[in-house]
């Protein structure tokens, strides 16, 4: 007898929608079909989609910034608000600050989250210290081991590497398999641009806005493209915010340039007009890149259909709207003393479902692909995540395509206070969420025990391996620089 069985619902997958009833057994989907016979629980789901649970590849958690502020949530309240948002597997940061060992950060983070966390995670490994130490001993070992993504920042003081360190850190994913993904943005662009706007008192958070010049994203992009062709390096290029971005990477793409890229909700359901309110209250609405324009919005939900953009992820950087958080400088700061990030992990996937099914901008079947499959493959948690098929982890969503919700400001479950998307009313909402065959969420409640959640080590997936398309300066006939590899 099965340990469990979903019956009546209509589940859906990449190729299509079918009514399908799923079987699981020892947390692992064993059959597929119509008409299977009772489990020893079983859930009806008439009525219902039966999706995979979420995949979140862009979290901030328990998270030291780069401005040496902690975020609010711990593991277990951003997992918990993960968990009711449909999404059961979350990749965050374990984030090396400078004078930092990359080794015991790993563990440090690793420590807290086996401690809170009620879904699956990864890592991503943040570089901001690339030492002999980092990158000849530690960052090589914690790649084998299984953490196979690494962050990099291209702006921001205490976090940002320069070019040739960039190339450094591709040059250790290069030899042990993994991807780089990357905060590209132009440093000098928002520095000048930032200081020259709060020495002329234009000061508010509208203003951070202006201080991220379009242009300093699209350069950034282009400069990383062209070193991953350099090195034959795969790259993923996060949180796209601009029409131009988003032209950079298709061009790059067609080149046969192995870059990925993400967008998140605030770039496809914000603008910049978000940050244009009385007094400070436009911080709320301050992340990097910002919002831009509906134009641009239009542009990127192109990109996600055409597949020049292959997830959206959340980006989720939660900061309270007080001392602790977007008012640490106090009650009155100019928009470069304020904390850039929103809180997104439980809105991701309601905001897409509701925009993508509901209102019918795309289908059932691209919104699994965005939300779930897809971060899977390219991080390499294909095929225990993202899917529904006969052994995968049985990690599902069971939504009512029906339900209709009214957003508001204190109906999240992480430690933020705030929703930024409060006022929203959305069509279809995630009511039973299990975690490998375990229901961690029914009836409005958390089911799950924290620290219940597992680390999921990955192999190279195939984004993560070379393309094969070295740069001629590599060429072994050619010439020596081949050396270099």
């Amino acid at each position: 007898m099965y340990d469990l069985v979903i019956k009546g619902g209509m589940i859906a997958t990449t190729e299509g929608v079918s009514a399908t009833d799923v079987a699981v057994s020892d947390g692992q989907i064993v059959a597929l079909g119509r008409n299977l016979p009772l489990g020893r629980r079983t859930i009806d789901a008439t009525g219902r989609f039966v999706l995979p649970g979420g995949v979140d590849a862009h979290c901030h958690i328990q998270q030291l910034s780069g401005g040496g502020l902690m975020n609010a949530d711990t593991f277990e309240t951003a997992t918990r608000s993960a968990a009711f948002g449909g999404t059961t597997t979350v990749i965050s940061f374990a984030a090396q600050h400078r004078g930092d060992s990359l080794r015991t950060v790993v563990e440090n983070y690793a420590r807290l989250a086996a401690a809170g966390a009620v879904t699956d995670y990864a890592f991503h490994l943040w570089i901001s210290d690339p030492t002999p130490e980092t990158l000849e001993r530690d960052l090589p070992a914690l790649i084998e081991s299984g953490h196979r993504s690494i962050k990099i920042f291209m702006t921001y003081d205490r976090v940002r590497l320069l070019d040739e360190q960039v190339l450094d850190v591709m040059m250790v994913a290069r030899r042990h398999g993994a991807l780089v993904c990357a905060h590209a943005e132009n440093h000098g662009m928002i520095k000048w641009m930032a200081d020259r706007l709060v020495s002329r008192g234009y000061v508010e958070p509208k203003f951070h806005g202006v201080s991220h010049p379009r242009v300093c994203e699209i350069e950034a992009f282009e400069r990383l493209i062209r070193f991953s062709q350099l090195l034959d390096q795969p790259i993923m290029l996060f949180h796209v915010s601009t029409a131009e971005g988003a032209a950079v990477i298709r061009r790059a793409r067609g080149e046969g340039i192995k870059v990925f890229a993400e967008t998140c909700p605030q770039y496809l359901f914000l603008t910049a007009q978000d940050l244009d309110r009385p007094g400070v209250e436009g911080a709320k609405w301050m992340c990097s890149p910002p919002p831009r324009s509906t134009d641009d919005q239009n542009a990127l939900w192109r990109a996600l259909e055409l597949g020049d953009l292959q997830v959206v992820s959340s980006d989720h950087a939660p900061y309270r709207f007080d001392e602790t958080g977007k008012l640490s400088a106090g009650s009155n700061p100019d928009f470069k003393q304020i904390a850039n990030g929103l809180p997104g992990l439980e809105m991701r996937l309601p905001l897409l479902f509701d925009a993508m099914v509901s209102q019918g901008r795309s289908s059932l079947e691209k919104f699994v692909e965005l939300t779930a499959t897809a971060p899977a493959k390219i991080y390499g948690l294909h095929p225990r995540k993202g899917a529904i098929a006969v052994g995968a982890d049985a990690d599902i969503a069971i939504w009512n395509p029906d339900r209709e919700v009214v957003l508001t400001d204190d109906g999240l479950h992480d430690n933020v206070g705030y929703n930024p998307f409060a006022g929203r009313s959305l069509r279809g909402w995630p009511e039973t969420v299990l975690r490998r065959g375990e229901v961690i969420i029914a009836d409005g409640t958390l089911q799950a025990a924290p620290g219940s959640g597992q680390l999921q080590l990955r192999e190279p997936a195939a984004s993560m391996r070379p393309t094969g398309r070295l740069s001629p300066e590599f060429d072994p006939d050619t010439n020596f620089g081949a050396q270099l590899l």
